[in-house]
This record gives C-alpha cells, sequence and structure tokens, in this order.
C-alpha cells in the first residue's frame, strides 16, 4: 500500500497517470478546474496543494486497487531515482485496521498504549507508564529515505549511491547510530521510547513473556533460530504482533531506545534476526555505544501527549 505525506504536483502527476486518469477525469474528482491540474502539475515539487485537495487525495488513494498503488510507487522510483515522498507502509491485517493511526509527518502506522500499571523487568515488577503512542512497526528503508530527502541526513552506507535499494524498501532500515535514529525521531515529530515504554508495548497489560503470549517459539519473529538469514518485511510475522498491535517487537532488528545506560551509550530492545530467541525477551534489554552502527540494528519512534500530531 502507498501512503503520500504530502501531495505536491510530482505526486498528483504520478498518481493521475498510475490511475489511468486524464487531467479532466481527476479535475472532477477533486472538483477544481482542469486549468489547476495542469498548472500543479507543471510546477512540480514546488506546487504545494491545498489542505482539502491533500485530503481528498488520499481518500482517492486509499479507495484505489492495489495495481494502481503498485504504479504510483514504480512512477516515484524509476530506474532507481526518487524524490522518497512515497511511502511503501505496510498493509496491517484487515481484522486489524482499526487500531492503527497514520501520523501527518512521515505517514507511519502507530498504534496507541494506554496508561496504566505493567510488569516490567526479569523480576515482574509493577509499574506506571503515561499513554503513549509508538509506530507499529520498525522504521523502513522507504521511510528513512524520505527523511534524507527531506534533510540532506547521510545514508546508510550499504545504500548504492545514497540510495535505498527497492527490495529494502519494506525491511527495517539499519546500519544507524543512535544519533542517526534520533534526527530522524526529531525530523518527524517524534521521541524514541524509553526502554519502559518499548518494554510495555511488547509484553501488553498482562505482562505476556513475549509479545505473542507466554510460548518459547521461534516460529512467530525473525530470529537466528529462524533461519532466514536477513532482515525481513517488517508485517511479515503477523502472528508475533503485540498485544498494542506491535510488530516485530522481537527479532528482526534490535531497536534503539532513548534511555541511556552510561554515557554515550542507548539501550537496545527486542533482539534481531542475528541473535538466538532469548536475546530478544522484552524484560531484557542490550546496550551499545551511540556511534555504534550494523547490519541488525534499527529503530522505532514514539510519541506523547494526545495522540499522532
Amino acid at each position: 500500500m502507498a501512503i503520500v505525506p504530502e501531495w505536491s504536483g510530482v505526486e498528483l502527476r504520478a498518481f493521475r497517470v498510475a490511475a489511468r486518469w486524464s487531467q479532466a477525469d481527476l479535475a472532477a474528482r477533486l472538483e477544481v478546474s482542469e486549468r489547476g491540474i495542469a498548472k500543479a502539475e507543471a510546477a512540480g515539487s514546488r506546487h504545494s496543494l491545498r489542505p482539502i485537495t491533500q485530503a481528498m487525495l488520499d481518500d482517492l488513494l486509499r479507495q484505489a486497487p492495489s495495481d494502481v498503488h503498485a504504479r504510483l510507487i514504480n512512477l516515484l522510483t524509476r530506474d532507481g531515482e526518487t524524490t522518497y515522498p512515497v511511502v511503501a507502509d505496510p498493509e496491517p491485517d484487515p481484522v486489524l485496521g482499526d487500531h492503527f493511526v497514520k501520523h501527518p509527518r512521515d505517514g507511519k502506522l502507530m498504534v496507541e498504549v494506554t496508561g496504566g500499571i505493567y510488569l516490567a523487568g526479569p523480576e515482574d515488577e509493577p509499574r506506571w507508564e503515561d499513554t503513549f503512542w509508538l509506530d507499529a512497526h520498525p522504521v523502513t528503508g522507504s521511510d528513512y529515505a524520505r527523511f534524507i530527502a527531506a534533510t540532506g541526513h547521510r545514508a546508510p552506507e550499504h545504500w548504492p549511491d545514497g540510495r535505498c535499494p527497492l527490495d529494502l524498501y519494506t525491511h527495517p532500515v539499519t546500519h544507524v547510530t543512535w544519533h542517526d535514529a534520533a534526527a530522524y525521531a526529531n525530523w518527524a515529530r517524534k521521541i524514541l521510547p524509553t526502554s519502559a515504554q518499548w518494554e510495555k508495548a511488547a509484553r501488553g497489560p498482562n505482562g505476556n513473556i513475549w509479545p505473542w503470549g507466554n510460548e518459547h517459539t521461534a516460529a512467530k519473529c525473525n530470529v537466528k533460530e529462524t533461519g532466514l538469514g536477513t532482515t525481513s518485511k517488517v508485517s511479515r510475522f503477523q502472528s508475533g504482533i503485540s498485544p498494542v498491535y506491535a510488530y516485530d517487537m522481537v527479532g528482526n532488528v534490535w531497536e534503539w531506545t532513548q534511555t541511556p545506560t552510561t554515557s554515550g551509550r542507548h539501550e537496545l530492545k527486542g533482539g534481531a534476526w542475528t541473535s538466538p530467541l532469548f536475546t530478544g525477551r522484552p524484560s531484557t534489554s542490550n546496550d551499545a555505544d551511540d556511534a555504534m552502527h550494523d547490519n541488525d540494528t534499527g529503530f522505532r519512534c514514539a510519541t506523547v501527549g494526545d495522540g499522532p500530531h
């Protein structure tokens, strides 16, 4: 599924072509003049659409069939060149759809983690955590590429010519330091979750041992025992989601948090595709130097207050 966080003339034209519409067709659907469509397309990225038009385009894109979404992404990534305005965000299981809210800045799906008591740490100590929102999936290559395009931030070292390979668009971004993760969070008007917030989202209100319950199984996540040997799409392991509907809370990549351990080091949570299952148990933590980056380390973001804004 394609999500366009902000529409300009570039995305407008790509969507029209992907949908096989004429300028007159699109103008009628948006209740604007054909001349207005032509003007916006000619101006390209310099033309910012009105909020009401952005909302109408969001609705049209949401209703569009999957082949239109595929063509839109292809048009905006033609020949490996992309402005990265479109986010190939994973489509949640339709049964779970009502549990997700799209963040207006980076377009990522987020889930609410309601305030209350939760069980924390290896000793299951009861603690209070206020309500917050968490990205439903780790930040993907597509998400991070858009951040780079918007800010000029350096790309991960394994991206050819600084561009995200198409086959990694829906995988977690890797080779990011804590500082890289914090910079993305700041751009997205979010924060990195604390270790406590991360654990609560993974274990849920009943204090499950694992996001999916108390069964010790590697079949519900991407860890060493699973045998994939690399990162995976962030929506792949739907049977392993947490009680708050967060994906990949164990396995795939270690995730940076904002909780420091000592000067220049921060906690990592969740284990990774390179690690045995037991290392990803949500009640435990790892830590690393803030400048560390590796092929099994990524992150996701959170917000506090009245929800994503």
